[in-house]
């Protein structure tokens, strides 16, 4: 009985611990949230009106109505994000079936050399893709932002990680009754994974949606900004208007909470069972 109190005892610690951490992290959150409903004479009172005495709208009018195109910024993380998400979804399933399912020379030896391109940081690719870019002619463009998303080390990592826990009676019944390796993974490998896609459907859209370094670098045209960088061009026209860069920023994570929301159970099964194999 004292063991079992004395573990009841350390979980109800621990959970009051991690909730107390829970709303530290958000509380940054929530005043983001009260600050672009305040005019802005309201925005740093103190002490912290977490509801607006005087909520308004005014800041969002100004957001999409302002000189600035924010909307525009909108519209092209949308582009860059969806088309990053559908290209490295479709790649890295491919591949991480070729390398969980299809047994060829020096399998193992090739997905560990891929796989070890991780090791290397973003920033330490951004002056050979710049020169790339310009030798293709491709700079200035979305194609920047869009190619380098649709092939990555990590999605193959990992929907490679799950379809290695899909048992090989399925796949191999079905090849004896004349199913080709394509069938296979439409048919039953696809079906099956849905919780690792989720997982990296969200772990992509984040990424890209919230990709600084790469636009700054690579996107000289103000009209191909995406909404990080856009934020910055938006913060520095109204410096002096905190609501209006508090609602920028709220609409700004519109999306990511959106699209969370619609994988999360999908999400939290992908992360549990990605990186386990029988």
């Amino acid at each position: 009985m004292g063991f079992i109190r004395r573990k009841l005892t350390i979980k109800i610690v621990l959970t009051i611990l991690l909730a107390a951490f829970s709303v530290i992290m958000l509380l940054p959150f929530v005043w983001m949230l009260s600050a672009s409903f305040k005019p802005d004479n309201q925005v740093f009172n103190v002490p912290i009106d977490w509801i607006p005495k005087t909520p308004t709208l005014a800041n969002y009018i100004k957001v999409w109505g302002s000189s600035v195109p924010f909307y525009i910024f909108f519209l092209n993380s949308l582009k860059v994000t969806i088309w990053c998400v559908v290209g490295e979804v479709c790649t890295s399933a491919l591949a991480g079936y070729a390398f969980a399912k299809i047994k060829f020379r020096f399998r193992e030896l090739i997905f560990w050399i891929y796989v070890a391109t991780l090791i290397f940081p973003g920033q330490m690719m951004l002056i050979p893709r710049f020169v790339l870019f310009r030798l293709t002619g491709i700079y200035n463009t979305h194609w920047t932002l869009i190619l380098p998303g649709m092939f990555t080390a990590f999605g193959t990592f990992m929907l490679r990680q799950f379809f290695s826990t899909i048992p090989e009676e399925l796949s191999e019944s079905a090849k004896i009754d004349g199913a080709s390796h394509f069938t296979v993974f439409f048919r039953i490998v696809l079906p099956l994974s849905f919780a690792a896609i989720s997982a990296l459907i969200i772990f992509q859209f984040v990424g890209s949606w919230n990709d600084y370094e790469a636009p700054l670098v690579y996107l000289r045209s103000r009209n191909l900004a995406t909404i990080p960088l856009g934020l910055s061009f938006f913060r520095d026209e109204n410096s002096s208007s905190y609501g209006a860069i508090m609602a920028a920023s709220v609409c700004s994570l519109i999306p990511i909470f959106a699209v969370f929301l619609a994988f999360q159970k999908q999400f939290v099964a992908g992360i549990a069972t990605s990186g386990m194999k029988e």
